[in-house]
This record gives structure tokens, sequence and C-alpha cells, in this order.
């Protein structure tokens, strides 16, 4: 759960998770239709599953201003974690909490709607990210001008490539001014010249010194701008602290499974 404020507990903090875990029920058959699952409740059986436990008691803390890495081998929950501290999904034990405005760089463009136009979802996309109309408007061409689809705007998200959706829904959520940056392996939404306007405008969120939480395989892009990091493994903190340490061990551990 998020947790009402209590400035009390980490002053200086913009991101604290306690004792996090979240766990994810995985269906040993497939149930293709309703009928099929009805049927199957009216002989006496239910669904059957497996738990899979992503996250198992998570806790630490990021400041504010700080650029934190989270990294780790796939399937070890770091997509997970971040989407509980974006408030997309729910923990089952322990609770996330984070002051300030957040900016979820995950998943881009799932608020999109595919028979509607660039316009329409820029609007659309605006307020589920928390813009009000009118800064949308006020707002609205440069992102069209950032997201470089000013000539598509009129053209519905359903003929979209995935880079140019991905490009527009950059451009819009950069617009909410936030105070913290939810990233999960999302610099590479482009061309080689948009995403050289992506590392710019996130070296200058980093200078303001909006907080980043930063998820991500490309160890380098860790190095450069992350201070401190984490490391994840089947769910559990293997290591916290300086960057270059943290990728140090990921990397042993992973000769040593090879």
């Amino acid at each position: 759960m998020t947790r009402p404020s209590d400035d009390k507990e980490a002053p200086h903090a913009a991101i604290v998770v306690d004792h996090v875990s979240k766990k994810f029920r995985i269906p040993l058959e497939k149930k293709y239709t309703v009928y099929q699952h009805l049927f199957g409740i009216f002989k006496g059986g239910y669904y059957s599953y497996n738990e899979f436990l992503a996250l198992d008691d998570i806790s630490f803390t990021v400041n504010h201003g700080e650029s934190f890495g989270i990294i780790g081998p796939n399937g070890s929950g770091k997509s997970t974690l971040l989407k509980l501290i974006g408030g997309i999904l729910y923990p089952d034990k322990g609770y996330t909490r984070a002051y300030g405005r957040i900016a979820p760089f995950i998943e881009l463009g799932v608020g999109f709607h595919p028979e509607l136009t660039a316009r329409e979802n820029i609007f659309l996309y605006g307020s589920i990210l928390g813009l009000k109309k009118d800064q949308i408007r006020e707002k609205y061409d440069e992102i069209l001008s950032f997201s470089e689809l000013k000539q598509f705007e009129n053209m519905k998200i359903k003929n979209f490539s995935s880079g140019m959706t991905a490009r527009l829904a950059f451009a819009t959520a950069i617009q909410t001014d936030p105070d913290i940056l939810l990233i999960d392996e999302m610099l590479a939404v482009g061309d080689e010249e948009f995403n050289y306007k992506v590392v710019e405008k996130i070296n200058e969120m980093k200078e303001r010194e909006v907080t980043i939480l930063f998820v991500s395989h490309a160890l380098r892009l860790v190095q450069q701008y992350c201070s401190r990091t984490l490391l994840l493994s089947k769910g559990k903190i293997i290591q916290i602290g300086e960057t270059s340490q943290v990728i140090e061990k990921y990397l042993q551990i992973t000769r040593e499974h090879q």
C-alpha cells in the first residue's frame, strides 16, 4: 500500500520502500472462454495456479535529487518494483511512499487509445498524467515539436510505429514537470538523433535535481547516471551501494552462473 505523508520518518527522502513483498498467481491451465471457466466450476474444479514471489521484503530509501539505479537479471523484480513505486501495482505487504509529482516512464503510451489521433491522445495521456486541459493546450506545440511528429498530429495512433508512439508518449510525459522520474529501459525511443534529445532532457532534469530511478540492463548507462544502485535477484536484494561496486558484484554473479 502507499501510506500517507509522514515528514518525521524520512525528511530527506524522495522515495521510501518499506518491507515490500509482491506475489503473482500463474495459472497452470488455460481457460480461453467464459464458458470453459464456468464449465470447470460446475464440474467442481477451479483454476489451479502457482504463486510467484516477485519481490521479497524489499526496503530502501532514495534521497531528493539522487539518481538511483536498479539492476539484475530478467525476472528479478525490477519492473515490478518500479510499478509499485509508481502506483501502477500495489504491494501485498509493506508500503511505498513518494514525495512529489511522479513521471513513470514505464511502458510508454500504455494510456493511448489506438482509434484516437495523436492530438486527441496528447490530451488523453496528459490528463492521465495529471495535467489540466489548459496546461495541455499551453504545452501542445512543444510536445509535437519535441516528438517531431507535427505532420502526424491528425493520424490515428494505430497507424504509428512503436517508435513514433514512444516518442509522443515521452514528449507528453516530460511536460508534467516531475519531481521524480521512474525510467524503465526507455532511453532508446527513436533514431539516434532523437535518442540524443532524450539523453539531453534526462541530463537537464538531473541538473535540476529531479530524483531519478533508472532500471536498465545497460550497465554503462547505469554507471553514467546513477550514484547508488540496487542489485536484485529472484525478488531479493543482493546489494545496495556505490554503483561501480554493485555492478562489479552483478558481473561476478553473472560469471559464476555461466
